[in-house]
Formats: C-alpha cells, structure tokens, sequence
C-alpha cells in the first residue's frame, strides 16, 4: 500500500501510532563512527514533544549521552515505514503519568525496575524532530 494511504493522523500524532501499532521498531546510535541498533517498543508524546524510556543501565544511554543524534524506523505492515531521526535531551522531567506508563510498559516485558520513580529509569525527550513516512517509491515528510 503506498505511504499516502496513511492514517488520518498528523505530526507526533501520526509517528505515534507508527511507533506503537508494531510490537518493535529500531533506535539506531553512532558513536566511534560506529552504529548501534536495538528494538524499542515504548513512546509517548507530553508537552508537544515525543517520549522514549529506557534505563540508564543500558548501553544506548551511554552511547546517547556521547552523542544523542539517533534515527529509529518501524515498518508498519500495509501503511509503510516511518523514518524519525532526531536528538534526545536525556535530562528533561517528565511527567509522572509518562513515567508511570513506561514504567509498566518495562515490567510487561520482563524488565524490573523498583517502580515508576527507580532512578535508574529515563525519558529522554526528543527534539530537533524530523519524519517521513515511506515506501518504495516515495518519502512524505510528516510536518511536525
């Protein structure tokens, strides 16, 4: 199906449901002229801005904390494929509603964290957002 038979969405709107209308979508990183890639499966959008969470005990918060440009990509069967590339501000508050969502989301894959406010628990924001919806023949930019 091409990219212009996406839904009716708009903006953070429309890269949210891409993002959680599949199981996983990717977050790659570069550091030493190297890139990194790992499944994500939690984002949120709070005060305008898109949310990931993760933990600080992980490999991507280090490899974001030297340099936190990423792209991610979801391929969202019948619709095409989102590309998001952006940077995150590792320090920005977050709402306890986010965290307490992403909170839950972790544990329900297995992961445990001391609940909602473990420390060791990150919501990295994303700023300096750029998107487009794709297929084969075409990049629509998401106007966000």
């Amino acid at each position: 199906m091409p990219a212009t038979n996406r839904p009716q969405e708009e903006g953070l709107e429309l890269v949210l449901r891409y993002l959680t209308s599949v199981r996983a979508w990717y977050l790659a990183t570069s550091v030493d002229n190297r890139p990194h890639v790992r499944p994500f499966s939690y984002a949120a959008i709070e005060d305008g801005a898109l949310r990931l969470c993760t933990a600080t005990t992980k490999d991507v918060w280090d490899e974001l904390e030297e340099n936190p440009w990423f792209e991610a990509t979801s391929w969202w069967p019948g619709h095409g494929w989102l590309v998001l590339r952006g940077r995150v501000d590792l320090r920005a508050p977050v709402s306890d509603e986010v965290r307490r969502a992403g909170f839950e989301h972790l544990e329900g894959l297995g992961e445990h964290y001391d609940g909602p406010d473990d420390p060791t628990l990150a919501f990295p924001k994303v700023e300096e957002t750029e998107a487009w919806i794709c297929d084969h023949e075409q990049w629509i930019p998401i106007k966000l």
